[in-house]
């Protein structure tokens, strides 16, 4: 195996990978959805998109996440 390989592989072997893996297999048609929400958070910041949304912090955080693994599940996964 070549170390490019063994590099990719080992991005696989995160739990930031396995969650988006899960939310991509579980959830197909909200993962557009999430990933522009998380996006919007990250613009905003999460106390204000939280206020914004009318929605906790905790899950407006939980989005952020969500969405943050998804876009690295897709960018390792391809």
């Amino acid at each position: 195996m070549s170390e490019r390989s063994a590099f990719l592989e080992s991005l696989t072997d995160t739990d930031l990978y396995s969650m988006g893996a899960f939310f991509c297999d579980e959830h197909p048609d909200l993962v557009d959805e999430v990933v522009e929400r998380s996006t919007a958070i990250e613009d905003r910041g999460l106390e204000a998109y939280a206020s914004e949304a009318g929605v906790s912090v905790e899950e407006s955080f939980g989005t952020l996440l969500t969405g943050l693994a998804v876009r690295y599940y897709k960018a390792v996964a391809g």
